[in-house]
């Protein structure tokens, strides 16, 4: 018990350091200043100018929007795919959002209960969805990748509170997000070529759209089931 108590302190403690960090680097910093208030390809050009730091900032920013959703997937998605390229890119937000969301997964379950409840009192669907995760974990976490149900650090949070197997979770999330990121990263890619792309890039929207609307019914189910 000594030694559990002991590691939670140093998780604690590793990750209030690291957002202080992050807070100083992102508002005091000069560099973080200006990344703060770029847009997309400006945000991608500066990172560009630093170099390797660059590139693994451009990852942590993948990682930190699956645990803290406060950026939209796609900006930092299209980051790192205009960093790296579409096939180097999109493969680097596949395993960053996969890692984010396994490590999201592991902190609901054992470090972070009680914040994790409250944060998921926004997202009074998450309670419903988290009780057929219970049932059928790997369904209904392959059902909320492939959908737009819940975001997707809700799912990585709610997921963690029930007693699903960790497998079950583990390919769900693998396999759920390789197609919505690949789309995801499309997006971001054609924004950037929206000239050469406009075309394609209005189909995957298309879809998306789709994909949100479909997620809307499931929605509505899963409520109806509440009453």
């Amino acid at each position: 018990m000594l030694v559990f108590n002991r590691k939670r302190i140093l998780l604690v403690l590793f990750i209030i350091i690291l957002l202080v960090g992050l807070i100083y680097f992102f508002f005091f910093n000069p560099i973080g200043v200006k990344l703060t208030h770029s847009n997309m390809r400006q945000l991608s050009e500066n990172l560009r100018e630093i170099g390797w730091p660059g590139k693994i900032i451009g990852m942590a920013l993948i990682f930190i929007q699956t645990f803290f959703p406060f950026i939209p997937f796609v900006l930092v998605a299209g980051t790192s795919v205009a960093i790296f390229g579409i096939k180097v890119g999109f493969l680097v937000n596949y395993v960053m959002s996969c890692l984010g969301a396994i490590a999201s997964f592991y902190f609901a379950r054992y470090y972070g209960h009680a914040w994790v409840e409250k944060k998921l009192e926004r997202f009074p669907l998450a309670v419903q969805f988290s009780q057929q995760m219970e049932k059928r974990g790997f369904l209904y976490v392959l059902l909320g990748r492939l959908i737009p149900i819940l975001p997707s650090s809700a799912i990585n949070f709610a997921a963690g509170l029930t007693r699903m197997r960790f497998t079950h979770f583990l390919w769900g999330t693998l396999l759920g997000k390789l197609p919505i990121v690949f789309l995801e990263s499309m997006i971001a890619h054609d924004l950037f070529h929206f000239h050469k792309y406009k075309g394609r890039l209005l189909l995957l929207l298309a879809i998306l759209v789709v994909l949100i609307l479909i997620g809307n019914g499931v929605k509505k189910v899963l409520a109806a089931k509440t009453k």
